[in-house]
């Protein structure tokens, strides 16, 4: 009870605030204390010049950190808000007022259990940048090396804690009274922003993801990750090596640099095909200030808080996807969907075949360079209700990142589709993943797996039956029932059913 009363009044402030700006319409639409939001209406601006996406991005910026996370997750559910909202949305900028020099400082000390001058040579007070989450100051260490120096925002922990639970009470009230919003998943959809969140708030879990990256493109010259300070790292402290380079969103600045914006596009490509599909690791990211090209012409991420992991399954399904979309197969689009179980088998092929062309064709009527296969997503996502398929929410943070990938290369070259340079890198990846010898390969492995299985399942299926053996003999002594004998062939039949079973599922194995 009270936390329904906590959050049913934090519910209500969050109302008044959309009502200020006139952006009612999520709540609206979750159909969620409608009574609530009724009232709250009263208190709605009106003549607001600005288009809804707009207004939300601006209430939810004035609500706070959490909402402002919030608001950049929304931006990839144009299933569940128009796209034009969706895309106001992604453009919701995540920054704060910093917090002053002096709290950074106590952090670090407290963090690091050393005194800062001890630590630094030097360490700028004012941050380069500020975000709801952290800021960040530039500084230089004891034995001479430029760092950039992370630390997270006074108290934030407890103040998306709060935030937290209450988005998880929503999503539990929509779950129970919005049966339409349940193929959306919102508990599992808000579990997923949950971990994203408390991953970025243990800068330790950032640094950790920032050296996988890099070791992941070690033997690559045209990518790299800055170098982690672990000495000077911990959970609300994160240290880095201070990358000296030109933000690889400014195209002006890349070319005054000497460096050519296509060959940097390339690489950009290249490097997200890797990440998603050979690591199944990527930076979820990836907007222009958040890489740099450094002298050399390398490519340099930086700000490591929000990374994807997929699954090889799920790589195939992505890999399928998208080669199909590309050539204009339609109903391999439709079989890739069917296949991986996100369409309902009571549904029609030729008909979702059908609805995936009308996604398509408009889009690929145009010029090779305006072709977004994000926003073809995004487009795919929105007939999920009209043939009742589950949100897939480990794809939505990829979709996201993939908007981003494209807004990066049109920055660098408007007249190029960065999907078509990592077309072949996809194409050679499926045949050497899903070709004949792939097939034949997982078909060996799974074969050895079940063998290797096989004596144990037949050593415990020899313990079952000789438990029942004893029980049948202690038994002798008792007037036996006239089913008493049966016992016994019963657990072998048991377990002869159960070695056919394990036959069954190797040779199926085989199969695949």
């Amino acid at each position: 009870m009270f936390r329904a009363l906590r959050n049913g009044w934090r519910l209500l402030r969050m109302a008044l605030t959309f009502a200020r700006h006139d952006a009612l319409f999520p709540l609206e639409t979750l159909a969620i204390a409608p009574a609530l939001v009724a009232w709250a209406r009263l208190f709605a601006a009106r003549r607001h010049t600005r288009r809804p996406g707009e207004r939300l991005a601006i209430a939810l910026q004035e609500l706070g950190p959490s909402f402002i996370k919030l608001g950049q997750a929304l931006s990839t559910r144009a299933d569940l808000l128009s796209e034009e909202v969706a895309a106001d949305l992604a453009r919701l900028q995540d920054h704060l007022p910093p917090f002053s020099g002096e709290e950074a400082r106590r952090t670090v000390e407290a963090e690091l259990g050393r005194p800062v001058d001890q630590l630094f040579s030097r360490f700028d007070d004012a941050p380069v940048a500020a975000a709801s989450i952290a800021q960040v100051h530039f500084a230089v260490t004891s034995d001479g090396r430029a760092v950039a120096v992370k630390v997270l925002r006074p108290g934030i922990e407890a103040a998306f804690a709060r935030d937290l639970d209450l988005f998880y009470w929503m999503a539990e009230l929509v779950e129970r009274t919005q049966p339409r919003f349940r193929r959306l998943k919102p508990i599992e959809s808000v579990k997923a922003f949950a971990d994203v969140v408390r991953v970025e708030m243990d800068l330790r879990m950032e640094a950790a993801a920032a050296q996988e990256l890099g070791e992941n493109f070690l033997d690559d010259p045209s990518y790299r990750a800055p170098e982690i300070d672990w000495d000077r790292t911990a959970q609300r402290v994160l240290t880095l090596e201070r990358v000296d380079g030109t933000p690889i969103g400014d195209r002006d600045a890349i070319v005054a640099a000497g460096h050519d914006p296509d060959a940097i596009m390339k690489k950009s490509a290249e490097a997200f095909f890797y990440q998603v599909f050979r690591d199944g690791f990527f930076h979820a990211d990836m907007h222009g200030g958040n890489a740099f090209v450094d002298r050399a012409g390398r490519i340099v991420p930086v700000d490591f808080g929000i990374m994807g992991r997929i699954d090889e399954d799920t790589r195939g399904y992505l890999a399928e996807l998208l080669v199909a979309f590309l050539r204009r197969d339609y109903r391999a689009v439709a079989e890739v969907q069917f296949r991986a179980g996100y369409v309902p088998s009571n549904q029609s092929l030729e008909m979702f075949a059908q609805a995936c062309r009308s996604i398509g064709e408009p889009i690929f009527g145009k010029p090779s360079h305006e072709i977004s296969i994000a926003r073809l997503l995004a487009h795919l996502l929105r007939v999920t209700e009209q043939f009742e398929m589950a949100v897939q929410p480990q794809l939505l943070l990829l979709q996201k990142t993939m908007l981003m990938a494209e807004g990066m290369g049109t920055r660098l070259n408007p007249m190029v589709n960065i999907w078509e340079l990592a077309q072949p890198l996809i194409e050679d990846w499926m045949v050497t993943h899903f070709g004949p010898r792939a097939t034949i390969g997982r078909a060996g492995q799974d074969l050895a797996q079940g063998l290797r299985r096989l004596p144990r399942l037949i050593d415990n299926l020899h313990l079952v039956a000789e438990r029942e053996r004893r029980k049948a003999e202690q038994a002798d002594a008792l007037p036996a029932p006239p089913i008493r004998g049966w016992r016994i062939v019963l657990v072998e039949v048991i377990a002869v059913t159960a070695l056919v079973l394990a036959v069954v599922a190797v040779v199926e194995g085989w199969g695949r």
